[in-house]
C-alpha cells in the first residue's frame, strides 16, 4: 500500500501543474482563424493594450482591428471574428471579408454584439456562423447569429436562421462551437450537452452528445462535424463523424490507448484533429485532408487553433504564428508576438505566472498559468479568468479515505522538500559557475575581436572590437534563457556526423569564411542540405605563430572569441523563428570544436550578387536581382527580419552587424538576416554589453555607437540604410572612386542629395520603368538617407522603415 501511495504521489506532483490549451473551430483563445477569408488573428503581446491584429494570407496584408482596447479572448468563424473585451462586459465582432475584397484595407471596424454593465461573459465560442458565450456567474450559455452583414449592437439575421440558446438554461463549465452546432460540459456532473441551429445540425449534435454519454469530461473542443476532449482521467476521446479517420486518436507507444494527460492542446478542422503533446510541445495530426509540413514537426507550440482546413500554432520559442493547410499552404506569419493567455490585473494562483509575463503584458498585468489540482489534473480551457474550478461531490470523505489522504499528504510534503533541495543544489551550482567566470574575466586583459563572419568572402575589413562576454555564463543571459526555455530544441551533432556531411570538410564543399571560421555546404543523412559553420581550430592557429608564448596567447584569444561568437549565435537563434531570419538546425560542441548548422541558403549572400563582378556576364542568376522590384523586396524582407528582432523577440535583440554579406537569399530568393555572432540582448531596457569598444564592420557601423559606445536599435537601422544604398547604387560600403579616392558609400550619397537625379543608380539594372517604379525608388532612396543620419534620434524606427518599404513595394505592383 505504501509503495502504491508513493507512486500516486509522484504522478500527482508531475501532473498537478499541467497547462491545458484547447482550441478548435470555435473555442476561446488568444488566437483565431476566420478560415473562409484566409485571415488569422491574435491578441498582440508586449503592449500596454492587448489589442487584436490580423493577417490576410491571400493579400499578404497585416490588418489592425478597432477598437484599440484590451481583449481577453477571441474566436473565429467562416468569415468573421469575435472578441471579448477585458472584463467580459462587451462582445465585438468583425467582418473579415473586407480584408479579402479590398487589398488596401488595413483596418477592421467593430460591430458590437453584446454589452452589459452587470453581466460579464467568458468562454467565447464561434462556429461557422454562430456566436456563443457563458455568463460568468451562472454558467448559462447565450448565443447569437454571426457572419457577414453584422450591424451595430445587434446581428442581422432571418427569423428561420436564428441560432438558439439551449433550452432550460443548463449551467455549463465550458462550451465550444462547431459547424452549426454547439456543445458544453455541465457544471454539476461533467456530462456533454449539444444543440444546433437547424434540424441537420441538431442531429449532428445529438450524435456527438450520445457518443460522450458514458464519459465524465474535463474539456471539449468541436470541429466541423466531430468533437474531442479529455475525460476527468485525462484520456483523449473523440466522437462524431469519422469519414476521414478524425476520431482515430493515435495509440501511445506503450499502451493500447492514448496515455493519460498525453495532450495539452487540441485543434479540430473539417476532417482532421491535431493535438499538442504535453511533454514536448510537438504537434501531431490525424484524419484526412491535412499533411503536416516537415518544418513544423520539431517545433514546440504553446497553443494551436484551427479553421475548416487550416491549422495555426503559437510557437513556444518566440510566440509567433505558423500556419499550414490541407491545400499545402505553409507560412510563418509576420504578425509578431501573440500572448499565450489573457493579461489579468490580479495576482495569479499557486500555479504562478507565465515566464516573462510582465514583458508580454508590458506591465499592464500578468498571464496566469492555468491549473487545477483538486479533481482534475488538467485545467479548463484557456483563459479561465472568471470561471472557478468546480467543486467535487466527494468532498466529505470517510475516515479511511481521510487516513489515506493524510498519508498521501505526508508523501507530498516529503516530495516537495526533496524538490526544494534539488532546486537549491542547481542554484548553488549555477551561482558558483557565475562567480568563477567573473573571477576569470577579472584576471584576463581586454580581448579585442575582429568580426567578419560571412557566407561568402567580404572585402570590407571589420573593426577590432572588445570581446563580448560569454552568453553561456552571463547572469542576464541565464535570466533570458529561463524566460524562454530552449524551445526550438536545436539538434545536437557530433563532429564525425558533420564531417561525413561535408566530405571531411573538403575544399569543394567550402562556400565562405570569416573570422569565426569556414562555412561548408553539407548534406545530412535524411537528405537535408545545410550550411555548417566551423570555428577555427587551435592547431591551425599554432602553426601560424612564431613563438611559444605568442602561440599560447593567440590560441587562448581565438578560442575565447570563437566561444563567445558560438554562444551568442546559439543563444540568439535557439529562441528566434521568423521567415526572414536564417534558421538554426543544430550545433556541435565537442572538445575544442565549435560548429553551427543552418538551413542552406541556395542563392548565397546579397553582397555576392551585388559586388562579384564575374557574375555580371557569366552567372545568369544575377539577373534575378537585376530589377528594382526585386531589390526593393529584398530591402523590405531584410527590414522585416530586423523589425522582428527589435519589436517582437523576447527579450529584444540588436544584431550589431547588419551588412549585405549577412543578408542571405534562399532557393526562393527570399531575404534572410544571418550571423548573430555579435548580437546582444536587451533585458529590462538594458543591453547585455560589457565591451569597451564598439563592434561591427567598416562602412556599416553606426558612427554614434562607434564614437560614444552608446548602443540602440538605431545602430541596426544605420546598417540597413547602408545596405539600401548598396541596392540603389550597386557600390560597396567602402570603395575607391575615380574622382574622390577611397570613400564610404554614406559620404558618397551625402554629397549627392538627389540620388536619382544625379545618375548614381546602378546602371546594370537600368532606369525605372514608368512613374510608379520611379516613385518607388524615390521612397527607397529617401528611406535609406534617413536611416544613415549621423545621430540616432534623427533616424526612423525600424517599424517606420518597414512601412516605407511596403509602400515602395506596393508601387512596383501597381
Amino acid at each position: 500500500m505504501t509503495l502504491r501511495l508513493i507512486i500516486i504521489t509522484a504522478i500527482f506532483i508531475t501532473t498537478a501543474f499541467v497547462v491545458l490549451v484547447v482550441d478548435g473551430l470555435g473555442s476561446a483563445s488568444t488566437a483565431a482563424v476566420a478560415y473562409g477569408t484566409d485571415s488569422v488573428c491574435g491578441i498582440v503581446a508586449g503592449q500596454p493594450t492587448q489589442s487584436i491584429q490580423c493577417y490576410n494570407h491571400k493579400n499578404q496584408l497585416l490588418i489592425s482591428v478597432l477598437p484599440n482596447v484590451s481583449f481577453q479572448e477571441i474566436s473565429g468563424g467562416r468569415s468573421f471574428l469575435c472578441g471579448l473585451r477585458y472584463g467580459g462586459f462587451s462582445l465585438h465582432c468583425w467582418d473579415t471579408t473586407a480584408a479579402l475584397s479590398n487589398s488596401s484595407s488595413t483596418t477592421l471596424q467593430p460591430k458590437r454584439i453584446y454589452h452589459s454593465d452587470t453581466v460579464a461573459l467568458t468562454d467565447l465560442a464561434v462556429g461557422d456562423s454562430q456566436v456563443c458565450a457563458l455568463e460568468v456567474k451562472t454558467g448559462i450559455a447565450r448565443c447569437w447569429r454571426g457572419g457577414g452583414g453584422l450591424s451595430n449592437d445587434n446581428v442581422k439575421v432571418s427569423n428561420d436562421n436564428l441560432f438558439p440558446s439551449p433550452r432550460e438554461a443548463p449551467r455549463f463549465r465550458t462550451i465550444t462551437c462547431g459547424s452549426g452546432f454547439a456543445c458544453g460540459i455541465l457544471k454539476n456532473d461533467s456530462r456533454v450537452v449539444c444543440w444546433g441551429g437547424s434540424r441537420s445540425k441538431v442531429v449532428i449534435g445529438a450524435e456527438i452528445q450520445e457518443g460522450f454519454e458514458s464519459f465524465s469530461m474535463s474539456s471539449l473542443v468541436a470541429g466541423e462535424s466531430h468533437a474531442c476532449g479529455l475525460t476527468t482521467a485525462g484520456i483523449l476521446v473523440c466522437k462524431g463523424n469519422n469519414d476521414s479517420g478524425q476520431l482515430n486518436v493515435p495509440n501511445s507507444t506503450t499502451t493500447s490507448t492514448n496515455s493519460a494527460y498525453e495532450y495539452s492542446g487540441l485543434a479540430l478542422g473539417s476532417n482532421f484533429t491535431c493535438g499538442i503533446k504535453r511533454r514536448s510541445g510537438l504537434v501531431t495530426c490525424w484524419g484526412g485532408g491535412l499533411i503536416q509540413p516537415h518544418d513544423t514537426k520539431n517545433v514546440s507550440f504553446e497553443l494551436i487553433v484551427s479553421g475548416s482546413g487550416l491549422v495555426c500554432g503559437l510557437t513556444t520559442s518566440n510566440l509567433s504564428m505558423i500556419c499550414w493547410s490541407d491545400s499545402g499552404y505553409y507560412n510563418s506569419l509576420p504578425m509578431g508576438m501573440i500572448i499565450p493567455g489573457a493579461c489579468v490585473k490580479f495576482s495569479c494562483s499557486k500555479c504562478g505566472t507565465y515566464p516573462n509575463s510582465d514583458v508580454l503584458c508590458s506591465g499592464s498585468g500578468s498571464i496566469c498559468r492555468v491549473c487545477q489540482i483538486e479533481q482534475l489534473p488538467l485545467a479548463a480551457p484557456l483563459p479561465p479568468i472568471f470561471t472557478p474550478p468546480p467543486s467535487s461531490p466527494s468532498d466529505h470523505d470517510s475516515p479511511s479515505s481521510k487516513a489515506e489522504k493524510n498519508l498521501l499528504l505526508a508523501f507530498l510534503v516529503v516530495g516537495l522538500i526533496g524538490s526544494f533541495v534539488g532546486f537549491s543544489s542547481i542554484v548553488y551550482f549555477v551561482w558558483t559557475r557565475i562567480l568563477r567566470s567573473g573571477q576569470t574575466r577579472s584576471n584576463n586583459e581586454e580581448r579585442p575581436r575582429n568580426s567578419t563572419t560571412d557566407h561568402h568572402n567580404d572585402p570590407n575589413m571589420d573593426i577590432n572590437a572588445a570581446h563580448v562576454k560569454s552568453h553561456e555564463l552571463s547572469p542576464s543571459i541565464i535570466k533570458a534563457k529561463s524566460l524562454r526555455c530552449g524551445s526550438l530544441k536545436p539538434e545536437i551533432f557530433s563532429v564525425s556526423e558533420l564531417a561525413a556531411a561535408t566530405n571531411s570538410f573538403s575544399l569543394e564543399n567550402k562556400i565562405g569564411g570569416g573570422s569565426f571560421g569556414i562555412v561548408y555546404k553539407g548534406k545530412l543523412p535524411d537528405g537535408r542540405e545545410v550550411a555548417i559553420k566551423r570555428g577555427h581550430s587551435s592547431t591551425s592557429s599554432s602553426s601560424q605563430s612564431g613563438s611559444t608564448s605568442g602561440t599560447t596567447k593567440m590560441i587562448i584569444k581565438q578560442f575565447q572569441e570563437k566561444e563567445s561568437a558560438f554562444d551568442s549565435e546559439l543563444a540568439s537563434l535557439s529562441r528566434l523563428n521568423h521567415k526572414h531570419l536564417v534558421s538554426l538546425v543544430g550545433f556541435c560542441r565537442e572538445n575544442d570544436e565549435r560548429l553551427l548548422v543552418y538551413d542552406y541558403m541556395a542563392n548565397g549572400s546579397l553582397h555576392h550578387h551585388l559586388h562579384n563582378r564575374s557574375n555580371d556576364e557569366k552567372n545568369g542568376s544575377v539577373l534575378v536581382i537585376s530589377s528594382w522590384k526585386m531589390r526593393i523586396r529584398i530591402a523590405l524582407e531584410s527590414a522585416k527580419g530586423i523589425e522582428y528582432l527589435h519589436n517582437y523577440a523576447v527579450p529584444p535583440v540588436v544584431h550589431r552587424d547588419i551588412k549585405s554579406s549577412n543578408i542571405l537569399l534562399d532557393s526562393d530568393w527570399t531575404a534572410r538576416v544571418s550571423d548573430f555572432g555579435l548580437s546582444t540582448l536587451m533585458i529590462q531596457g538594458q543591453y547585455d554589453v560589457v565591451s569597451a569598444k564598439a563592434v561591427g564592420t567598416v562602412g556599416y557601423i553606426d558612427p554614434e555607437y562607434y564614437v560614444l559606445k552608446v548602443l540602440t536599435t538605431k545602430s541596426d537601422v544605420y546598417g540597413l540604410g547602408v545596405v539600401m544604398l548598396e541596392l540603389l547604387t550597386g557600390k560597396r560600403a567602402v570603395f575607391k572612386d575615380e574622382e574622390e579616392g577611397v570613400t564610404s558609400l554614406v559620404d558618397y550619397a551625402a554629397r549627392r542629395r538627389r540620388l536619382l537625379a544625379e545618375g548614381v543608380l546602378d546602371r546594370r539594372v537600368g532606369p525605372p520603368q514608368g512613374m510608379n517604379e520611379a516613385e518607388a525608388l524615390e521612397v527607397l532612396a529617401d528611406t535609406a538617407v534617413r536611416c544613415v543620419k549621423i545621430e540616432g534620434k534623427d533616424r526612423p524606427h525600424i517599424g517606420e522603415v518597414v512601412s516605407s518599404l511596403e509602400r515602395a513595394f506596393s508601387l512596383c505592383n501597381c
